[in-house]
């Protein structure tokens, strides 16, 4: 597979989950009257958007994954019922996307998750996690 194959594979990966995320908020919005509701993912499209998100709810976990990380997609059902089931809202940085940003963050790796409470970073992990993990995590931030 040539270079360009590969990111035209890419490519259509991303189209695909972002038209899948779209029709998720889109169901979401109707059922709840909010698109930015924390019952799902919330896709970060900048850095002003980041902090808009982590400095409005208390409780944040942020995703910082590439959709060409198998590990990421793996994550993805445990990622999407935590922001479904838990009270703290679940924000996902695409590390290609936002390359700064996810420098910033810390992420050298996918995934990376990061915990944010009162705005600022209070637990980070490297790898694919269960969800166990991500729970104790997140209480001990609560």
């Amino acid at each position: 597979m040539s270079d360009s194959d590969e990111r035209d594979e890419l490519q259509r990966i991303r189209e695909r989950k972002r038209e899948r995320l779209k029709r998720r908020q889109a169901a979401e919005q109707a059922e709840t009257g909010s698109a930015d509701s924390p019952r799902t993912p919330i896709e970060i499209e900048s850095h002003s958007h980041f902090e808009e998100v982590t400095s409005t709810h208390d409780l944040v976990l942020v995703d910082c994954y590439a959709d060409w990380c198998g590990p990421c997609q793996m994550m993805e059902p445990t990622i999407e019922s935590l922001a479904a089931e838990s009270e703290a809202a679940v924000a996902k940085v695409d590390v290609d996307r936002h390359q700064r940003l996810a420098q910033q963050l810390g992420a050298q790796g996918v995934p990376t998750l990061v915990v944010f409470a009162g705005g600022e970073p209070v637990e980070r992990v490297v790898g694919a996690q269960d969800r166990a993990t991500l729970e104790q995590l997140l209480q001990r931030a609560a």
